[in-house]
């Protein structure tokens, strides 16, 4: 006998139960008529992950209560039909009108119209981007339930990352482990994910299937990439990654030894398609992609306007923005200054042309000027400095933010995390705008995505849409004559590495000179990101791609005098 499961890899919208609801019937209906008779959702399926300090509302628990409702009556009528469900749960009525709520970060197993079981989240994570512990508390039984005569263990996602919670639910009688989950992408997150359920596995001796969800949420992306293990750790399935699928596992039993055989006793096997792994150009591509699509697609924005200077930057969030809303939504405007280069207007033109977008060109010369001769009487006797450079960049933010409020579209800002680190970025100018695409991508891993772009064509939008000159000439600001980004910082393999080591991996500064980076290097980078949180607290809500990003992540006080 084989039990057919499907896990929903769904894209679901936070705080819209009634679609998530109607996501999960539909899926669950296809998979029943395709003979599953287990449907997995992932970890708080109904509301979105996350919610956040919605979770803090009664009304919010009652929506999700009410959507749990609407499952399980719209699929009634399937027989034998199980659904795991993710939901936020208050607690009682009773519970529901005092202060101190008891709510739980819950599964429920929906069947003919009931709910069969529940599981509440054991360990809450509050690291990284998670705060659980604010929202929840920890559950304290394992939960298994009967499917077809298989005995199936439910887990929450950080549960399967301990020992206790699967050890349970093996006691309790659990010959599988159904683990749904909502875990934010990040490079390399997915491998640790099967290593992580592959110690899982070999601990308990039970096969796992791992639910993942997939979409773009504020500033995290989930990919999805769900899979299964059988019983000695090996990859059974794998779905796609990036991508909304109704991914099925088949279940048989097999008799595992003669021995095994004579006593009547078998052994599970898990099976299915096994999508391939990307490379670590590719996921983040599809992450940003997906993240840019999402924020602009769930928030209701026509399309995506962003200037575009001739520079990597630049092409690279165009190139990003084109294969994630078709060139149709994009618009694209070059803001010439008294310092640009006449390379960056051919260069800006060559790659509008190459990707299909709307392209205007509005100098601010003129505006320079007015701002020039306003001041001038307070700036006599002055040097030109950044205080004129920065008048440039506010005008390029004044003139893009007049368009987006004119025509709708978000602006898309251009800055990369070497800038944001350092502030290499001017206040309400490069900064100004909605969204900032590459907020956690450093500058050498610009230039790797650039290259990968012109190599691959993911979307069928373009081949080779980045003009080579635009990634091989030096990087500027172009904000005063033949101004280089490297006049300011160290070379962006030097910076880029001391930046990963003091930031997302909390090296001190004797921790990296003994790694062989020179002393003035280390204190400038240093230095440079203390000194601009003030900027950082700031800026739009970014696409988070590394374990450690300038959002959620990262939580330093702007006033602080403390120095390792």
């Amino acid at each position: 006998m084989t039990l057919k499961i499907c896990v929903a890899q769904l894209n679901f919208v936070v705080g819209d139960m009634a679609g998530n609801a109607q996501k999960i019937i539909n899926c669950a209906t296809e998979a029943y008529q395709d003979g599953a008779r287990l449907v997995l959702t992932p970890e708080l399926s109904l509301c979105g992950y996350a919610a956040e300090d919605l979770f803090l509302r009664p009304s919010f628990i009652q929506a999700c209560d009410d959507a749990l409702k609407t499952v399980s009556a719209a699929l009634s009528g399937l027989k034998g039909l199980h659904v795991v469900v993710g939901h936020p749960s208050g607690g009682d009525e009773r519970t529901r009108s005092v202060s101190v709520q008891r709510r739980f970060n819950m599964a429920s197993v929906v069947c003919e119209g009931q709910v069969v079981a529940s599981y509440a989240k054991r360990e809450l994570p509050n690291y990284q981007v998670f705060d659980e512990r604010r929202y929840f508390v920890a559950g304290n039984q394992p939960c298994v339930f009967d499917v077809a005569g298989t005995k199936v263990g439910l887990l929450i996602c950080e549960d399967a990352w301990f020992d206790a919670p699967a050890a349970d639910a093996k006691a309790a009688g659990a010959e599988l482990l159904a683990v749904i989950n909502a875990s934010p992408f990040h490079v390399g997150k997915g491998d640790e994910r099967e290593q992580a359920m592959r110690g899982r596995v070999q601990a308990t001796g039970l096969p796992l299937i791992y639910a993942h969800l997939v979409g773009g949420q504020d500033e995290v992306v989930f990919e999805g990439r769900s899979f299964a293990l059988n019983a000695d750790g090996a990859l059974a399935a794998r779905a796609s990654s990036f991508e909304v699928t109704a991914f099925t596992v088949d279940v048989t039993r097999e008799q595992a030894t003669q021995a095994a055989s004579s006593s009547g006793s078998a052994t599970m096997h898990l099976s299915g398609d096994v999508a391939e792994d990307g490379s670590l150009e590719a996921d983040l591509w599809h992450a940003l992609v997906l993240g840019v699509r999402d924020y602009i697609g769930k928030n209701g924005f026509p399309g995506a306007l962003l200037g575009l200077s001739g520079g990597i930057d630049s092409a690279l969030v165009l190139a990003i923005a084109v294969d994630a809303l078709g060139a149709d939504k994009v618009r694209t405007v070059m803001m010439p200054s008294p310092y640009t280069a006449e390379i960056s207007w051919v260069d800006a033109r060559d790659m509008a042309k190459r990707m299909g977008v709307r392209y205007d060109e509005v100098s601010i010369v003129p505006e320079f000027e007015a701002f020039l001769g306003s001041l001038k009487a307070d700036f006599e006797g002055t040097q030109l400095d950044t205080t004129e450079e920065n008048i440039q960049a506010r005008i390029r933010g004044t003139l893009l933010m007049a368009l987006s409020n004119k025509f709708g579209s978000i602006v898309l800002t251009t800055g990369n995390k070497s800038e944001m680190a350092t502030g290499y970025c001017t206040l309400y100018g490069d900064m100004a705008g909605g969204f900032a695409v590459l907020k956690d991508v450093a500058k050498t891993l610009v230039f790797k995505l650039a290259r990968w772009r012109n190599a691959h064509d993911p979307y069928s939008t373009g081949t080779d849409p980045i003009p080579e000159r635009i990634i091989t000439r030096p990087p500027s600001a172009e904000l005063r004559p033949d101004q280089t980004d490297q006049d300011s910082l160290p070379p962006y393999e030097v910076l880029d590495e001391i930046i990963a080591r003091f930031m997302e991996n909390d090296q001190s500064s004797d921790d990296i000179m003994a790694a062989g980076f020179a002393r003035a290097d280390v204190e400038k980078v240093t230095r440079l990101i203390r000194i601009n949180e003030y900027k950082r607290r700031q800026s739009p809500v970014g696409i988070r791609v590394t374990h450690r990003s300038f959002g959620k992540d990262w939580r330093y006080p702007i006033t602080n005098k403390f120095r390792a």
